[in-house]
């Protein structure tokens, strides 16, 4: 829950400064009057427990703390207890540093939903709303245990993709560096060699075309170079706006091959984060509302917040997902049978597992034939540079 910070004066005429936890400044407001105090500000409070610095956990280490935390409680340790051991016997440093206040917040009375919310850095707000439906409906083991498998998927699916294209980034960056180490440092040796060819008008096209270019390399290469960072630079503030956020995220659905596996993903995302919260207890507008954020596209995302506009009109939610046209018909259909029969919550997981398994088997695919192809286009590109130099070095074998 949000913390303001007031300045109000008592019914002595005292200033009181202090921080009081409401939904909204309107309730802030509300408690203070309540309790005999004349607000003179109030304003959202700097939470210091968001602004602890260091290295993020990574989410295996937070999906293992989860699992922990769930099976202390679950063995009867009380939850005060349960935050003392992991925090005394984690080795990550900031991590230490968050359960300390964490355990701090709860000897205060601070639920563990609020004491969570504290550090946006560290717990997303999908597991802030679970452990605070877990905590208000007496399953917060349950509930816990399901945000550590949730963050543990999450994990597995970041790293099994980046594990696929991890070799094609590889050969990309390899092969980037042989052609330029040819063109800057091989290629020049022969550029005096050549000059009696060029001089008759005998050098090939090709051998006069890389000579060139390579020239072209060692003296502009540099600001070619800082341009391409400048560029790099610029693309990256602007995808830090919300303008350039959404351009970024139409043209990635947009892209050959890529754009199905992006989106997929994205809906995947989606649908295991609405299944998971739905079946904590969590309102499925509040739940619609962090679900959308999860997907990671802005585009799926403008979908799912007119579908949530629906429902809270009173209609269903397949209806605005199959308009919006990003959603397969498929997972459409299972939805709206899912909505009608009450097992929205179960059968999102299962469109989740399911577009996954379907997801990577065809990135699969894509990383098979991409890696011969940068392969093939490596070898193309030495053969273009070695036959470039070998032609006029025969010629002159002939000549001679």
């Amino acid at each position: 829950m949000p913390e303001f910070a007031y300045t109000a004066r008592n019914l002595q005429g005292s200033r009181v400064e202090g921080v009081v936890s409401a939904n909204s400044e309107r309730d802030a407001l509300a408690q203070l009057t309540g309790q005999s105090l004349f607000p003179v500000s109030v304003t959202p409070a700097k939470q210091s427990g968001g602004l602890i610095k260091g290295r993020r956990p990574s989410g295996q280490l937070l999906a293992t703390t989860y699992a922990q935390m769930a099976g202390l409680l679950s063995s009867g340790v009380p939850l005060l207890r349960a935050v003392a051991v992991l925090r005394d016997q984690t080795s990550h440093a900031t991590l230490k540093e968050v359960l300390a206040d964490i355990h701090s917040r709860l000897e205060e009375g601070t639920s563990l939903a609020d004491a969570f919310g504290r550090h946006p850095r560290i717990f997303g707000e999908m597991a802030v709303n679970m452990v605070r439906a877990g905590g208000e409906g007496g399953f917060l083991e349950d509930a816990l245990e399901r945000v550590a498998q949730f963050t543990e998927q999450q994990e597995d699916l970041k790293g099994r993709t980046l594990g696929a294209l991890a070799y094609p980034i590889f050969l990309g960056v390899v092969g980037s560096t042989v052609v330029a180490a040819l063109l800057i440092f091989f290629v020049p040796k022969f550029a005096t060699l050549f000059d009696n060819l060029r001089a008759q008008g005998q050098l090939p096209a090709v051998t006069d075309w890389l000579l060139w270019f390579s020239e072209f390399t060692r003296a502009w290469g540099w600001i070619v170079a800082l341009v391409a960072v400048l560029v790099g630079a610029w693309l990256r503030a602007q995808l830090r706006t919300e303008e350039g956020r959404l351009i970024a995220d139409r043209l990635r659905l947009r892209v050959p091959l890529l754009g199905s596996v992006f989106q997929n993903l994205a809906v995947a995302r989606f649908c295991r984060v609405l299944g998971t919260m739905l079946k904590n207890g969590v309102p499925i507008l509040k739940s619609l509302e962090i679900s959308r954020e999860a997907a990671g596209n802005r585009v799926l995302s403008m979908a799912i917040q007119r579908a949530s506009e629906n429902i809270s009109a009173g209609q269903s939610l397949a209806g605005p997902l199959a308009g919006s046209g990003y959603f397969p018909r498929t997972v459409v259909e299972m939805i709206a049978v899912a909505e009608e029969s009450n097992s929205l919550d179960r059968v999102l997981v299962d469109i989740a597992d399911g577009l996954e398994k379907r997801t990577f088997r065809r990135l699969d695919l894509i990383v098979r034939l991409l890696e011969p192809l940068m392969l093939l286009v490596l070898a193309i590109v030495v053969l273009v540079v070695v036959i470039a130099l070998l032609i006029p070095v025969i010629k002159m074998s002939a000549t001679v």
